[in-house]
């Protein structure tokens, strides 16, 4: 038998092996059925067509190579025969029943044919998991490119509307559209947010809260043209004190706070607000910058330094 040569196609190569086994191993049909065809998953309708076929023609029974050739076309039409083929050839390059064929020398030859196919294979089989791995990689880099474009686009489009909120003169109208940017920058991070919402039977008014590793979060917006001071804080202090166990505050100040407000919070025993001011947004937007990392650096400053402000600057 001829070795394998590029220059081949390999599941010609393959099916003619797989036909040689059927055909060869076992004199006995049905002990070719049993130890050959159903180990290798021939499906039991072909496997009674190979045990009790005839030729349409002449009406005798088919011999083994053309009730083979029958099982491999029939697998071929379902798209099935690789595996089966597959299986056949692995089965054979362990075969060492070969007082079961006609002809053991021939058998022995069909063996020894399988194993250098099972090493072709072997090789193909790696070639094509390459191939396949190759493929994907190359899929999830143009996802991963697409998503960071898209990612990037959606921020440049924020950024835009942020600036020119900044040229508005309308305060209250900019504060509402505040609400409605966090909430955005918050969902193309990935944060779970809930928009501006009441509670307590409609007397409290939540400008917006989200959820983040485990913990909960009301945000407090400040757009005007002074900075916040402590009076601004209290609010939020409030609302935080009327909440469960794990919630903390974010509190926005697009133009930052007054000399006392930091002072007065560290000096709060229970330190459960986070400062972000204009410039950490525009950070965020601009570069863009990960706002969960942003958060979480800022968490780590309170918990560990009473630093209720670490500015987006330390960070970049």
């Amino acid at each position: 038998m001829s070795q394998t040569t590029p220059d081949q196609p390999l599941d010609a190569d393959a099916r003619r092996t797989a036909l040689e086994v059927m055909a060869t191993l076992a004199n006995v049909k049905r002990i070719a059925a049993d130890q050959i065809l159903r180990p290798a998953g021939v499906p039991d309708a072909l496997v009674r067509e190979f045990l009790t076929g005839r030729d349409a023609t002449t009406g005798q029974a088919l011999t083994k190579r053309q009730a083979g050739a029958l099982i491999l076309e029939q697998l071929a039409r379902a798209g099935t025969d690789g595996p089966v083929i597959r299986k056949l050839v692995d089965l054979a390059t362990r075969w060492d029943s070969f007082h079961l064929a006609a002809e053991e020398f021939k058998a022995r030859a069909v063996v020894q044919k399988a194993r250098e196919l099972a090493g072709v294979l072997a090789d193909s089989d790696a070639r094509e998991r390459e191939r396949h791995e190759q493929t994907e990689r190359a899929r999830a880099d143009r996802e991963r490119q697409d998503q960071n474009n898209a990612f990037r686009k959606q921020s440049e489009l924020l950024l835009a509307q942020f600036d020119h909120a900044a040229l508005s003169t309308d305060h209250h109208q900019r504060g509402y559209f505040l609400e409605d940017l966090l909430g955005r920058v918050f969902t193309l991070h990935g944060i779970s947010v809930v928009r501006s919402f009441r509670r307590n039977d409609g007397g409290e008014q939540i400008d917006a809260a989200f959820a983040l590793d485990g913990w909960h979060y009301i945000v407090e917006c400040r757009w005007r043209d002074k900075p916040a001071d402590g009076r601004d804080l209290d609010g939020l202090l409030g609302q935080i004190g009327r909440s469960g166990n794990q919630t903390m505050g974010l509190f926005l100040s697009i133009n930052g706070w007054s000399q006392n407000v930091v002072p007065l919070l560290k000096q709060n025993r229970d330190k459960g607000i986070i400062l972000m001011d204009g410039v950490d947004l525009r950070t965020v937007l601009a570069q863009p910058f990960d706002l969960k990392r942003m958060i979480k650096a800022k968490l780590t400053a309170l918990n560990l330094d009473a630093e209720p402000y670490l500015p987006v600057s330390s960070l970049t």
